[in-house]
């Protein structure tokens, strides 16, 4: 059923839409990418300048698309990774697909009632990832000059991540927010997309409080460490104290061996295992808080000196993607002040600052960065203008969207959605899965019934709810990415066992050099 002449549009041009667009070109297809700003890699096309890669190059690449050999860090910057995925761009012909300034406003699904959808036993009415033809999506999109378009699609690729345009901003009692603040309050979003020369500016000389402990957080508090040193510390309240690792070595030990292996996921219930993997999960439970116990030894030595031991354990901050690698300073300027550190479930603003429990002076303030996350849930929610999709999109325990394989909702059709859990290898992953999705829509296989992805989804849901104690709300797929993507092979009939010899595949990474290759069947 000739791809080339259907109608599919991509939205983002971050890592997973390139990925998408790069398989889908390779099969016939031309898509269309809707793409808000004006140029390409999504989240880092704006980051501050501290920020490097969570992940190691080797393990953040396109199986066809090596680092250039002038890239030599373990962990490259910001403008590393930005020109790595233009140059990406550019090498596969997606940059001639992408229309930059065009912010997709939102979409409606036409062409058959809601009704009749809902009552769907199988996905798009047939299992078909183009449905029987008669449903198709209407975009409603804004452009450079903000004229308004119409696109029709076939299909629609929502590639917009989860940390990009609805910032969680935190709710304050009247006369406790930002406007009792005769300073400035700015999301970290607004700091990134600052541009690093005026974010500098900004918050040079001045009293910067950053609200949170997560990626953002750090980076910014760091930053202005390094701008105003010990004279004008910045702040930084923190709600839930976290896991920020100097690196990934414990006692010299390198710790993914443990966590991002097959014989590491051997330790944890899995979706769907059977009962024999399930008995073996059991046994080595005690072997799973050994390797936890082994890691916070390590790491709590520093962050004991600060008090910033967090209360959760390291295996389940591993399990809620919730483990940070600090940036490269960060305990040394805890160390001599120059990050100051106050740890308070609640704050609220008063004229000259900052108010924290449990202290009675404030923190004075200029300038209020909050780095407080992002609501990627409610960032794919607007896309929609259905009432109906809206409601059906989150899960019934997470609260999270819930998606069949992490790609397809089991009750809206003609839709994926790349790149919105997160993984240790966000990169790998969206790329295995834009290999999925463009397999499925050339007619390589069919999905299961909407039913049996229901209960599918439904099994990871409770696999991150038993691990991550509820405390967590992220869609991540953590530990399993090994189960994870064991599982897209299958489905593209090929061999998960990507290594030479049992002993590789149980104690060794598994990452993008294993899928250099890969050809679904």
């Amino acid at each position: 059923m000739g791809m080339e002449k259907k109608s599919v549009v991509i939205i983002g041009a971050g890592v997973s839409g390139l990925a998408a667009c790069k398989h889908l070109l390779e099969r016939g297809c031309r898509p269309v990418v809707l793409e808000a700003d004006s140029v390409v890699g999504g989240v880092w096309a704006h980051t501050p300048d501290l920020t490097r890669l969570q992940t190691s190059r080797t393990m953040y690449q396109y199986t066809d698309f090596p680092w250039p050999d002038s890239v030599t860090e373990e962990f490259p910057n910001n403008r590393q990774v930005a020109d790595y995925l233009n140059a990406y761009a550019r090498h596969f012909g997606v940059l001639e697909c992408i229309r930059f300034g065009h912010r997709v406003a939102g979409m409606e699904y036409v062409g058959v009632a809601e009704e009749e959808v809902a009552a769907w036993d199988d996905w798009a009415g047939c299992g078909d990832a183009f449905g029987s033809g008669n449903g198709k999506w209407r975009l409603t999109v804004t452009d450079a000059q903000g004229l308004v378009q119409v696109h029709m699609a076939d299909f629609v690729i929502l590639c917009i991540g989860r940390f990009s345009s609805v910032p969680n901003i935190p709710k304050l009692p009247p006369g406790k927010g930002p406007d009792a603040f005769d300073g400035k309050v700015i999301h970290s979003l607004d700091y990134s997309k600052m541009g690093s020369h005026k974010a500098k500016e900004m918050v040079k000389g001045k009293r910067v409080t950053v609200i949170g402990y997560g990626h953002s957080a750090l980076d910014i508090a760091n930053e202005c460490a390094s701008l105003n040193g010990t004279e004008r510390p910045c702040t930084m309240v923190v709600r839930t104290k976290q896991w920020v690792l100097p690196d990934f070595y414990a006692w010299g030990i390198d710790i993914s061996n443990f966590y991002l292996t097959r014989f590491g996921e051997l330790l944890i219930h899995k979706p769907g295992e059977g009962l024999f993997l399930s008995l073996l999960a059991t046994t080595l439970t005690p072997l799973k808080l050994m390797f936890s116990k082994f890691a916070e030894s390590y790491y709590s030595i520093t962050m004991k000196k600060h008090d910033m031991v967090p209360d959760h354990s390291f295996f389940e901050g591993i399990v809620g993607g919730w483990v940070e690698l600090a940036p490269k300073d960060h305990y040394k300027n805890l160390e001599e002040g120059s990050i100051l550190v106050k740890k308070s479930k609640t704050f609220s603003f008063c004229k000259e600052g900052v108010m924290v429990e449990g202290e009675s002076t404030l923190v004075k303030s200029d300038i209020v960065i909050l780095g407080t996350g992002f609501k990627g849930d409610q960032n794919i929610k607007s896309m929609f203008a259905s009432k109906y999709f809206q409601r059906i999109l989150i899960g019934s325990i997470s609260m999270d969207v819930s998606l069949y394989r992490d790609c397809v909702h089991p009750k809206i059709p003609q839709l994926a959605v790349i790149g919105y859990s997160e993984t240790y290898a966000n990169l790998h992953t969206s790329e295995l899965r834009a290999k999925w999705l463009a397999h499925f829509m050339d007619g390589g296989f069919r999905l299961p019934s909407v039913n049996a992805m229901h209960r599918d989804a439904l099994e990871w849901e409770k696999f991150l709810k038993r691990y991550s104690h509820g405390e967590f709300r992220a869609a991540s797929i953590g530990l399993l990415n090994n189960w994870y993507k064991d599982n897209l092979c299958r489905d593209m009939g090929c061999n998960p066992r990507r290594k030479n010899g049992l002993l590789a595949e149980l104690f060794e990474v598994s990452g993008p050099s294993d899928y250099i290759g890969l050809h679904p069947m």
